[in-house]
């Protein structure tokens, strides 16, 4: 359903989910069953319509690099980045760069884009301050109902795809903009996803992420 959240009530009515009841397995068995050469295949891990390979490769063939200065918070330049369009916020692979001695060589992930000054900012470890977030702003909403969710209610929300739910209030809503608020702190969330906010199990809509707050 995080994919769905965009649709609306008039094109989820004449839409069909023929495999919607079953799990993968489920639907390989089915395949064997009927002789299927995708039972046996190995599950996807990339972008559908780019096939296996690298996102970056892919992205090369459009975006010509763009390269600039990697840096960390305080101002150190360790590294230098090929375009900032080819990484993404929480990213550790692809980086370059070795852990220092002075974070007990820690891996590197991105941690922000500054776009106005071509520079990518990175930090050591999983758990870095400026990769926790306690809430979020959106825009671009879409409320599958045509209703706004009500303020101060718990919900639940994800920010990319294969998360668990994580518990949320809706801090502020308008026509334009969102608030969102976590109970916990929340992992690399990142401007340009989605974020899809639920009751129960029932998906409610969502927005695109403008940053985290």
């Amino acid at each position: 359903s995080y994919f769905l959240s965009r649709l609306n009530q008039a094109q989820l009515s004449k839409t069909l989910f023929p495999l919607g009841k079953y799990l993968k397995r489920e639907v390989r068995e089915i395949a064997r069953e009927y002789g299927l050469a995708n039972a046996e295949k190995k599950d996807s891990t990339g972008i559908c319509f780019i096939g296996e390979r690298p996102f970056q490769e892919f992205l090369q063939r459009y975006l010509p690099r763009h390269p600039g200065v990697m840096r960390t918070p305080e101002g150190k330049v360790v590294g230098e980045h090929e375009g900032l369009m080819y990484y993404t916020i929480g990213q550790r692979q692809g980086l370059k760069i070795g852990g220092s001695r002075e974070s007990n060589g820690e891996p590197w992930f991105v941690a922000a884009k500054h776009m106005a000054d071509n520079e990518l900012i990175v930090v050591q470890g999983h758990d870095h301050p400026l990769l926790q977030s306690d809430g979020l702003k959106a825009g671009q909403l879409h409320w599958i109902s045509g209703e706004q969710p009500r303020t101060n209610w718990v919900y639940a929300a994800k920010t990319r795809y294969r998360q668990p739910d994580a518990p949320c209030e809706v801090d502020a809503v308008n026509e334009k903009e969102a608030t969102i608020r976590f109970g916990q702190h929340q992992w690399a969330i990142t401007p340009g996803q989605s974020v899809v906010v639920y009751e129960s199990n029932v998906c409610l809509g969502g927005g695109i992420i403008t940053g985290a707050i």
